[in-house]
């Protein structure tokens, strides 16, 4: 599974891309960090923003989208421009039919470093290690998209699976009731039975 996490901000937005299964080694296909210019007006931020997204989406062809959840911060502007980049997100993934999961930094700290209370320092240590890096990606961002790719593929690639058996099993139980509630054709007076 190739999974696109994006770590949104609108001044700072940490891409990464990583190949992997569940079990299996991972591999960095890509990450980088979009920058803004906090001088520009926000919706030309936005725009730009959106122009470097779509390019990573059709460079890399992602086959899912994990964002980091947005959570309540003292800072309003923040908040606003982090939910702002993540619907610019959530809207390229739709529009390309990729399914789309928010996973918290609590879950992906835990995924990556086994404690959901690591530090950034050592979120960033496990993904150099867990994706057999030379290097540290840099700055902080990055580290964090590429953590996020890698609990989607550990988490989220689970979940989508139970999500997918669901759904199979839903389709076969809506196929059966349906068929319980046809009415039974009997057959007519002075028809050949069969």
């Amino acid at each position: 599974m190739r999974v696109l996490a994006v770590d949104p901000g609108l001044t700072r937005c940490g891409v990464g891309v990583v190949d992997g299964r569940p079990g299996r080694q991972l591999s960095l296909v890509g990450v980088g960090v979009i920058r803004t210019p906090s001088t520009d007006p926000t919706p030309k931020r936005l725009v730009a923003l959106e122009d470097e997204l779509r390019a990573w989406f059709e460079r890399h062809q992602p086959e899912a989208v994990a964002i980091e959840r947005v959570f309540a911060d003292t800072n309003v502007s923040t908040v606003m421009g982090t939910a702002q980049c993540t619907g610019i997100v959530m809207m390229l993934a739709e529009r390309r039919g990729l399914p789309v999961t928010l996973h918290t930094p609590t879950e992906v700290k835990a995924a990556v470093s086994g404690s959901g209370r690591a530090d950034k320092r050592q979120v960033t240590t496990m993904v150099t290690r867990l994706l057999g890096l030379e290097s540290s990606p840099r700055p902080a961002d990055a580290a964090d998209a590429l953590a996020l790719a890698i609990c989607h593929v550990w988490r989220g690639g689970t979940q989508s699976r139970f999500a997918e058996a669901a759904e199979a099993h839903a389709a076969v139980a809506l196929t059966r009731r349906a068929t319980a509630a046809r009415p039974r054709q009997t057959p007519t007076a002075g028809a050949p039975r069969r």
